[in-house]
């Protein structure tokens, strides 16, 4: 499917969809806990319904009939279940530790380019603690065996998803352990999310000077008889950069500024972009118009803002620098290609370095075509540069935003009036 963004002021107010980080991890400890569960998720996508697939798999009863998902918890886990985790890499390295903490055998099947992502180092670490893998890049991927031993050790500038899923995974299994998190965490507050959902489930794990202590015999119960999946800040990001580089106002409800989300950064850097935010009790509301400026941003913390965070960029007096942000080469698309490959045939200017990209702002973009390089986040981003394009932009591929955000389209163009076709 093409899209095609006729150049737009964008003005209006829409609702945060529900956040796919939490409902992940909300969707796991439901399955895993003593009593059913009643979760509200007012929305839904490819990578929620992943991990809900994975879980009916496993022996979990999950009804979805928006906005709730109703959850009868795995009574005792299935063996040799296949697990279809679809492109989602959260559904893959969250419940790839659990299985072998269950001491049962499943049977991962991998799409797109998440047979390629690393597994390391959380393949060899749960290799050497009894897990038996088919070798990485395997799809379909095997587990076997049963985890033995009582502390993991972890580094913790590779992907903050692995340490979420030992923190399950030394859960569910009733064993406990020690995990140590060597070297500097990046995306902490990923895992500060993981934390809060095992604590909505009264099992929150200890944390300690270098890392996490996970009691024995830990039980997860529903202390609550309906559970709200809060806001989406990652993908709110994309109206909120629409309304700074727009020459209107962009208002998005239900998003709430202490979140754990990593991605709740936005209000802030842009804010030091030059944008004008204010909050209030109806949500967060960019007004445009403002002269942005350039700034250097360290994405170490916040990698999946970097394509729209570089579209605002593109459109900022100056220039910025973006670092810190290597291991976006390794998601949907090698996303420091494909951000500068879309941004440079609208016309910005921008280099790609080792990691990260430094962008030399214009007043305007051209527009014209570009791949959405089956990457929701790229194809996005496109749409908030047509805001600032003096032609048409046409997004190729523009389905792959099904991944994260399925309205997407209809959204910005029914709540802030943007023309597309």
């Amino acid at each position: 499917m093409n899209i095609t963004l006729a150049p737009s002021v964008p003005v209006g107010a829409l609702s945060a969809i529900s956040s796919k980080s939490a409902a992940h991890r909300m969707l796991i400890c439901a399955a895993f806990a003593q009593t059913s569960t009643v979760i509200r998720c007012d929305k839904t996508n490819k990578d929620i319904e992943a991990t809900a697939n994975c879980l009916r798999a496993l022996g979990a009863r999950i009804d979805y009939s928006p906005p709730y998902f109703r959850i009868a918890p795995i009574v005792s886990p299935r063996n040799g279940a296949v697990l279809d985790c679809g492109e989602s890499g959260s559904t893959l390295r969250f419940l790839l530790p659990v299985i072998p903490a269950l001491g049962v055998e499943a049977c991962f099947m991998l799409s797109g380019r998440l047979a390629d992502r690393p597994l390391s180092p959380l393949y060899e670490e749960l290799v050497r603690h009894g897990a038996r893998l088919s070798p990485q890049g395997s799809n379909p991927l095997t587990c076997k065996g049963c985890l033995e031993g009582e502390e993991y050790r972890i580094r913790g500038d590779v992907s903050s998803q692995f340490i979420s899923g030992l923190l399950f995974a030394l859960t569910f299994s009733g064993k406990g352990g020690r995990i140590v998190i060597e070297g500097k965490t990046e995306s902490s507050a990923y895992i500060d999310m993981t934390v809060d959902a095992l604590s909505a489930f009264d099992a929150a794990p200890t944390k300690t000077e270098d890392g996490y202590v996970i009691s024995k015999g830990a039980r997860l119960n529903s202390t609550t008889a309906d559970i709200s999946v809060e806001g989406d800040w990652s993908n709110a990001a994309f109206p909120l950069c629409m309304g700074a580089i727009g020459n209107a106002s962009v208002t998005v409800r239900g998003l709430s500024p202490d979140s754990h989300q990593g991605d709740r950064a936005i209000v802030d850097i842009l804010r030091r972009f030059g944008a004008d935010i204010t909050e209030s009790e109806d949500g967060f509301t960019v007004k445009g118009g403002n002269d942005l400026h350039g700034i250097d941003i360290d994405a170490t913390q916040i990698p999946d803002l970097v394509p729209v965070l570089a579209t605002v960029a593109a459109a900022a007096r100056g220039t910025t620098v973006i670092y810190g942000a290597a291991r976006l080469r390794l998601k949907e698309s090698d996303r420091l290609v494909t951000t500068r490959a879309m941004l440079t045939a609208l016309g910005a200017d921008v280099t790609e370095t080792a990691d990260g990209l430094i962008i030399n702002g214009k007043d305007s973009l051209v527009g014209g075509e570009v791949d959405g390089a089956n990457d929701h986040r790229i194809a996005m981003s496109a749409a908030v540069a047509s805001v600032v394009c003096r032609s048409p932009v046409t997004v190729i591929g523009a389905e792959c935003v099904s991944k994260s955000y399925p309205e997407f389209w209809n959204d910005i163009k029914k709540y802030l009036g943007i023309n597309l076709s």
